[in-house]
């Protein structure tokens, strides 16, 4: 029963099979876990945003300009992302790729600005070490950071088995599955956007 296929084809490939149905149940429920994570990391956060030590402050550092670029990249990623996956429902594997590779540099546009980002902040004097407010910064930022590139480098193993197996309810489960995730870092990304450095910006 667990490889029983539905031949409407107006499912969608992903769903066709009842393995690819929990699959996605799965990860759904793993994104919960994810987000028990991010907010354990946003209580920190806000517990010692006001601890800056000898530091210097989120005030002093945070540049507009550089925030919205990351958050201009991020977000169109999503938007890029989402085509992709209309393309999937199309079972238009040029599509995909096209959409999905174009995501991938919008994230990795994202990371280089980033990782700008931390290196202007160390040379003024902000480290993780600094006080216990720019190791909260750096834990929760750094982490978003991290599952960006976990996502990037995840996306590009799926596009390459979708290279050699073409679509079947398997692949296209994946990209599908890869989709929301992708989609969930956009949402944590507009609570650090907000949280973390738009709260920073007028930070006392």
């Amino acid at each position: 029963m667990a490889h029983e296929e539905v031949h409407d084809h107006d499912t969608p490939l992903e769903y066709r099979t009842e393995t690819t149905r929990l699959n996605i149940l799965g990860f759904w429920i793993f994104l919960g876990a994810e987000i028990a994570l991010f907010s354990t990391l946003f209580a920190t956060y806000m517990a010692l945003m006001y601890r800056t030590g000898s530091g210097p402050s989120p005030t002093e550092l945070f540049e507009l300009k550089g925030v919205l670029i990351e958050t201009f990249l991020l977000l169109t990623s999503s938007f890029t992302c989402g085509i992709a996956i209309h393309e999937s429902r199309r079972q238009n594997r040029k599509g995909i790729f096209i959409w999905m590779i174009i995501t991938l540099l919008l994230g990795a546009g994202f990371l280089v600005f980033e990782i700008k980002e931390f290196i202007e902040y160390v040379h003024e004097g902000a480290t993780i070490g600094t006080s216990a407010y720019w190791s909260a910064f750096f834990t929760i930022v750094g982490t978003h950071g991290l599952h960006v590139t976990i996502g990037i480098f995840w996306i590009i193993l799926i596009l390459i088995q979708v290279a050699r197996r073409g679509l079947t309810p398997q692949t296209s489960s994946k990209v599908f599955i890869s989709s929301l995730y992708w989609h969930f870092l956009d949402v944590v990304w507009i609570f650090i956007l907000t949280a973390v450095y738009l709260t920073g910006m007028v930070l006392r």
